[in-house]
């Protein structure tokens, strides 16, 4: 989650100026939701960034086995 606080931080003014200052994701839900406007309305470093943290999101655990 470290890396989806980051690019949280790094598009907070360009695409998530909306948010609370002080917003941070706590729950994959939220990640995905925040990390889903930053590749609509962010850049494409920010566009390639996202896909991989949602690939990571939302890879199968076996917490849930």
């Amino acid at each position: 989650m470290k890396a989806i606080e980051e690019i949280v931080e790094e598009y907070r003014d360009r695409c998530l100026w909306f948010l609370r200052r002080d917003f941070v994701p706590k729950t994959p839900e939220e990640a995905l939701r925040v990390l889903d406007l930053i590749e609509r309305y962010g850049d494409r470093a920010g566009f390639e960034r996202v896909q991989r943290l949602r690939e990571w999101l939302l890879l199968p655990t076996s917490a849930e086995s």
